[in-house]
């Protein structure tokens, strides 16, 4: 009968898997003496088993052998020039911008309500918490807006209302002054002289024009 073959994976049973890396061992060791004597190839290999204990095989010193594998190992990291490093770079950094938009663009098509057929129940939820929070901003930032606006309307009918409450007060002034004798011609000149510069001032003050029903929305 042939040799069977077995799972590649951890030997569990504690003595089976210690007499496996005893033949194992001795094969890998043998197979490397074979290799650096048929093909005069420079080996040098190093074994560490459970316990710690270091077997190790070299064709020539093991010293020069593993100097000569880091010098190798060291040339061939400094091939690459720093042009093909820095393309590299850039590439990398391409690639996670690519991915940043990819992923701002999905929150957007997810925020109008497209492509919502990739999206569990958490991540529906997520969204729709999100669309509630910028709901609650924008309507606070409205509620601002028109309280700003009607502080500022306010104001300009104020303003409008104390220019007419003047505009009439001097007119029933005037009309009480015209009602008077004749013999008080005297104290109406004198009554113009006194107030026509507070009526040149009230009449170049600038119109506040009132709002064509405008109609201002709350809440």
């Amino acid at each position: 009968m042939g040799r069977g073959k077995i799972e590649i994976k951890r030997i569990e049973n504690t003595t089976n898997r210690q007499v496996t890396f005893c033949k194992r061992r001795n094969g890998l060791l043998k197979k490397a003496y074979e290799l650096s004597v048929l093909c005069d190839a420079e080996i040098a290999l190093v074994v560490f088993s459970t316990r710690g204990r270091v077997y190790e095989y070299s064709s020539n010193n093991i010293r020069e052998t593993i100097e000569r594998f880091k010098k190798a190992t060291a040339d061939t990291s400094n091939a690459y020039t720093a042009q093909e490093i820095n393309a590299q770079f850039y590439q990398q950094e391409s690639k996670k911008l690519r991915q940043q938009i990819q992923m701002i663009q999905n929150s957007n098509r997810h925020i109008m309500g497209d492509g919502l057929a990739s999206l569990n129940v958490k991540e529906m939820k997520q969204l729709e918490t999100r669309l509630e929070r910028s709901i609650a901003r924008i309507r606070a930032k409205k509620h601002e807006l028109i309280l700003a606006e009607t502080e500022s309307l306010q104001k300009r009918m104020e303003q409008e209302n104390a220019f007419l409450r003047a505009k009439i007060a001097e007119n029933d002034r005037l009309q009480e002054l015209s009602m008077m004798p004749s013999g008080q011609d005297y104290a109406i000149q004198e009554f113009f002289a006194r107030n026509v510069l507070q009526m040149n001032m009230m009449e170049n003050m600038p119109a506040y024009p009132v709002s064509d029903k405008k109609t201002l929305h709350l809440g």
